[in-house]
C-alpha cells in the first residue's frame, strides 16, 4: 500500500493537512529543512513545486518563487536529491511532486529516479487525463500515483473519467482561476464536492485560495483534505535570508491551519 493511501487510511476521518512549497525557493538550503517543519506543525502530506520556466496555472507568489528557484539552478534532478535528503530523516510523510508535463518528459527514467528519491505522487498540471495512460502505468510500476485534477468547470461525465484514472486522491481546484486567488463560498464548494463523491472513491482534496485556518475549516469542512500553497510560499520569501526563521515561521503557520482544522473534526 502507497504512503499516500496509508496516510489517508490512518487519518481515520480526520481532515489531511497538505503543504506546498517550491524546491529550491528561496534557496536550495530551505527547502528540508522546511519540509521537517511542515510536518513538525501538522501537515500530513507534502506537496513539492518543481519549478517551471511558464506555470500557467499558477498566480504571482508561486510564479515569483519558481523563478528563484530556476535561478537557484534548481532542476528536477535537484529536486529528487532535495527529496532523497528529507528522506533520510522521514520515511513516512508522503511527499507529491507538483510540476508540468515538460519536466517529467525531459527525465526518460524519472518513474524509476522518482521512486528512489521517495516520490509518491505526482500532479502534472498540464497533463490531460486522456494521454496521461502511458505515464500513469509507468508511474504505477514504481508505486508512484497519479493524481490528476478536477476544476469547477469540469462536467460529471469527465469528472467521472477523470477520478476512475487518478490514483491516491483526487485533487479538486477550487475556484475558476489561479493559485493564490480568493477562496469562492465554501457552500458552493460543498456542493461540487458532494457531487463529485458520487462518482470517487479516493479521498477529494482542495486547493486554490485557501490562505488562513479560516478557509481551511470553511472548506475541510465538506472536503478529506485541504492544499495551502501560496500563503506558505510568501512566508518562505519573507524569510529568504533566515533558513531557521523561514522554518519556524513554516511550523507556526501549519499549527494555525490544523487548529482551524481540528475545530471541525
Amino acid at each position: 500500500m502507497s504512503r499516500i493511501n496509508t496516510c489517508f487510511r490512518e487519518l481515520d476521518g480526520r481532515k489531511a493537512l497538505v503543504g506546498f512549497i517550491t524546491a529550491g525557493d528561496p534557496t536550495l538550503q530551505h527547502t528540508v529543512p522546511a519540509m521537517h517543519a511542515l510536518v513538525a506543525g501538522g501537515c500530513d502530506l507534502i506537496e513539492l513545486g518543481v519549478p517551471f520556466s511558464d506555470p500557467e496555472a499558477e498566480g504571482p507568489a508561486i510564479q515569483a518563487s519558481s523563478e528563484r528557484a530556476l535561478a537557484n539552478g534548481v532542476t528536477l534532478r535537484r529536486v529528487l536529491d532535495l527529496l532523497a535528503e528529507f528522506r533520510q530523516q522521514d520515511a513516512r510523510t508522503p511527499v507529491v511532486l507538483m510540476g508540468y508535463l515538460n519536466s517529467v518528459l525531459a527525465m526518460s527514467d524519472f518513474a524509476e529516479r522518482g521512486q528512489g528519491a521517495g516520490v509518491d505522487g505526482l500532479i502534472v498540471v498540464n497533463l490531460p487525463p486522456e494521454e496521461g495512460g502511458d505515464l500513469s502505468a509507468d508511474l504505477a510500476r514504481h508505486d508512484i500515483d497519479l493524481i490528476y485534477l478536477v476544476a469547477p468547470t469540469t462536467t460529471q461525465e469527465r469528472a467521472r473519467m477523470i477520478v476512475s484514472r487518478s490514483r491516491g486522491f483526487v485533487y479538486y481546484v477550487s475556484l475558476k482561476g489561479i493559485t493564490g486567488a480568493n477562496l469562492g463560498q465554501a457552500d458552493d464548494i460543498g456542493e461540487k464536492l458532494d457531487d463529485l463523491r458520487r462518482l470517487a472513491s479516493l479521498p477529494v482534496c482542495v486547493g486554490f485560495g485557501i490562505k488562513t485556518a479560516d478557509n481551511a475549516a470553511a472548506v475541510g469542512a465538506h472536503a478529506d483534505g485541504v492544499v495551502v500553497g501560496s500563503a506558505l510560499v510568501e512566508l518562505m520569501a519573507a524569510h529568504a535570508d533566515d533558513v531557521a526563521g523561514a522554518a519556524e515561521a513554516l511550523q507556526r503557520a501549519a499549527q494555525e491551519l490544523r487548529r482551524g482544522l481540528n475545530g471541525i473534526e
